[in-house]
């Protein structure tokens, strides 16, 4: 059984609406002819070499690449070319691409909305609502409160334990009290802000510059920094699971072989 890539990607677009994306993304259908049919998709963070070609293996024609497998123009496209390679093997193995990046970010049910509720975050709002959004549902960040209030030491393990990380980066004192938390996936610092503007106690993201870290420091919010990949690649497995059941008769799966890039050195 197959469904028509129409199907699919208008279900994309009201799941995750492009309208929500960012000014400077490049966001929806971006690789591959329209006509073939959908038979079997794959959702990944990051199209990268040896992703694609897991697809290329599993006979995947669809692929939901969270991050922009084409975000800046390029000016040619051959094998000597940085991306050419991998895009070219697409393309001859009838592979399409479609990228929600910021816009599943900020849906409704997007991103950030799944990072608040894996923290048991309360009256969930985003830290900068989407102007055309009357009852301020989406936008960008969430933030919310804790069922409890717990230190920051707590808070940090918390997220440890449902993101299932063993290390992170923070800004803060530890014994400080916390209830009142922003979130926002990837790299987000510029949405330290709005945390602060907002009162959070705590602001989460996947990373941020040096400069943000002193910023959180100087205006005394407690910064944790979970990893880019910690932070998105969650979501982008659960989407596997939301296609699967719009589409039963589709055969989903999320990549088995992307990973963090990002290693941590324990020592001697």
């Amino acid at each position: 059984m197959s469904e028509t890539l129409r199907t699919v990607t208008d279900f994309l677009r009201a799941f995750a609406p492009l309208d929500l994306a960012e000014s400077w993304d490049n966001v929806g259908l971006l690789l591959g002819e329209t006509e073939p049919p959908v038979r079997r998709a794959m959702t990944c963070l990051t199209l990268s070499p040896d992703v694609a070609a897991e697809a290329i293996a599993g006979n995947a024609d669809f692929i939901v690449s969270h991050h922009p497998v084409l975000f800046r123009p390029i000016q040619k496209l051959t094998s000597d070319s940085s991306e050419g390679p991998m895009l070219l093997s697409l393309i001859r193995h009838g592979i399409r691409v479609y990228s929600p990046h910021t816009a599943f970010d900020s849906a409704q049910l997007g991103i950030n909305q799944q990072l608040a509720d894996a923290l048991d975050l309360r009256e969930t709002a985003p830290i900068r609502p989407q102007s055309s959004s009357p009852d301020n549902a989406v936008g960008s960040g969430r933030r919310g409160q804790l069922p409890r209030s717990m230190s920051f030491g707590q808070f940090l393990n918390l997220v440890r334990t449902k993101l299932k990380i063993l290390h992170l980066q923070y800004v803060g004192d530890v014994g400080r009290p916390v209830s009142s938390v922003a979130v926002a996936c990837g790299s987000a610092g510029e949405f330290l802000s709005d945390a602060v503007k907002a009162g959070c106690d705590v602001f989460l993201t996947g990373e941020a510059r040096f400069h943000s870290c002193l910023e959180a420091r100087e205006k005394n919010i407690a910064l944790v920094l979970a990893g880019h990949y910690a932070t998105e690649r969650p979501a982008v497995e659960t989407l596997a699971q939301v296609l699967k059941q719009q589409f039963p008769q589709l055969q989903v799966w999320a990549s088995e072989q992307e990973c963090d890039p990002v290693l941590w050195s324990l020592g001697s």
